[in-house]
């Protein structure tokens, strides 16, 4: 059985990539860590922003990285048993993780905070200009 495309719609032209996009994010959808999205309005002299806050708690910063990969934000987690210690009962276990965003094009990322088991990722959101342009029509015989 061959997958119909979602964006299909013949309105909807050169949306392919989009859709690849999405079909990525539907096979990251694992729901470890947690993480919330935050919209942070503009300030004196700052754009609007976005947050990403991820719950990494018992991870330290050396354990964490956080990359930009051809427009996904790629949030990477390693932690390694501690083979010195002799646990009676363990229920906190030493686990990796990747969480992957797509990011729409424009989006920068301003930077990373560790702080109380918590990362947040700040993003600008691009000032996006609206435009009209008219097309000449040429006329052939």
């Amino acid at each position: 059985m061959s997958r119909l495309p979602s964006l299909s719609s013949p309105f909807l032209l050169g949306f392919d990539e989009i859709e690849r996009a999405l079909d990525r994010v539907a096979k990251s959808a694992d729901g470890y860590p947690p993480y919330n999205i935050e919209r942070i309005g503009r300030t004196a002299g700052a754009p609007e922003r976005l947050r990403i806050t991820v719950a990494v708690a018992g991870f330290t910063r050396d354990q964490l990285d956080v990359s930009v990969e051809e427009r996904q934000l790629l949030i990477r987690g390693r932690q390694m048993d501690d083979k010195s210690r002799q646990y009676i009962h363990r229920g906190i276990a030493a686990r990796q993780f990747q969480r992957t965003f797509v990011l729409a094009d424009g989006i920068e990322v301003l930077g990373a905070d560790l702080q109380n088991g918590l990362l947040s990722i700040d993003l600008a959101r691009p000032d996006t200009a609206r435009t009209a342009r008219s097309i000449a029509i040429n006329q052939r015989d």
